[in-house]
């Protein structure tokens, strides 16, 4: 049973990825957004349902392991994981914004987090901290995009549906993807249980990959589309709202506490992965990732993924 769930989940979440890049272009183009903010704030709040609604029930049940495991593993698997199979399939062009403004927000979201935990707790106040930082980032980059209209980064984008389906399509394809998640993560998780591993483990790698296929999906239906500026904006923009959105909301609502392990080992590979990111998408214009580029992120995802078993 748990392995048909596992099953159903993947289905649910490939076909909403589908119809959620197709919703969210529509909507770019009747609201004169860019593509890459589209996939920035519409997809990427989508695409990140299912971590914001695993955080906030773990952290309510008392599994602060889960709750923040699943923020940090899923971060890591958008990149190293996620946009590396992306970029293996079809090498991806950067936008010049998402190098000297998007990854820039995310990484500063990064180094707070980091900073926040230090003394292993995520605290109310300082998840309110996140949600604010969340609702300015949103803000800026609708109102800088509405405001410079398209620039040679950012080609305008045509609706293929009235803003009334397309609307419809996004939020029906929030709700597949978090009810796909759902499937998956507990049929995952479920049967990691029973071979005796810990929830941090079982959160930054089951539970975190379970999550981060809304992504994959979007993103390599995007890439396939053309749509590059969506699966790149997606991927920046999902770590983004995890950090300042899930964990935002979710510590507004109950503080957290947070394991040691997750301080001293697995946030140091979220910042590093996210340094090897910027190091991969430079220069400034023109940036590009290559299928070799994504090959040295998909390894470095193993040997983490390694690591975390040997520790197991």
């Amino acid at each position: 049973m748990e392995y048909l769930k596992v099953l159903a989940g993947f289905v649910v979440l490939l076909y909403s990825g589908n119809y959620l890049v197709k919703g969210g272009v529509s909507l770019a183009g009747h609201f004169k957004i860019s593509s890459l903010v589209v996939g920035i704030t519409f997809v990427s709040l989508g695409t990140s349902a299912p971590e914001l609604i695993v955080s906030v029930q773990a952290a309510l049940k008392g599994h602060p392991d889960i709750s923040i495991g699943n923020v940090v593993g899923s971060n890591i698997s958008n990149i190293a994981l996620v946009l590396a199979i992306t970029s293996i399939i079809i090498p991806i062009k950067v936008s010049r914004n998402s190098v000297i403004i998007n990854w820039p927000v995310m990484m500063l979201a990064s180094v707070l987090f980091y900073v926040f935990i230090m003394n292993f707790s995520l605290d109310r106040w300082e998840g309110i901290i996140f949600i604010l930082g969340l609702i300015t980032f949103l803000y800026l980059s609708i109102h800088n995009s509405r405001k410079q209209h398209f620039n040679s980064d950012e080609e305008p984008v045509k609706p293929s549906q009235s803003v009334g389906i397309a609307l419809l399509m996004v939020l029906l394809s929030c709700a597949g993807l978090a009810l796909g998640a759902n499937w998956l993560v507990n049929g995952a998780a479920t049967v990691a249980r029973n071979f005796g591993v810990s929830e941090r483990v079982i959160s930054v790698t089951l539970i975190a990959f379970g999550t981060s296929v809304p992504e994959l999906a979007t993103s390599i239906i995007a890439a396939v589309k053309k749509e590059l500026d969506i699966s790149v904006g997606n991927i920046i923009g999902s770590n983004i709202f995890n950090l300042l959105g899930v964990l935002g909301i979710t510590a507004s609502i109950t503080p957290i506490d947070v394991n040691p392990n997750t301080v001293r080992f697995d946030v140091p590979w979220m910042l590093g992965i996210s340094l090897l990111l910027f190091l991969f998408i430079l220069p400034f214009k023109g940036g590009r990732l290559s299928r070799l580029k994504g090959i040295v992120m998909l390894l470095s995802y193993a040997a983490y993924i390694s690591l975390i078993i040997t520790q197991a």
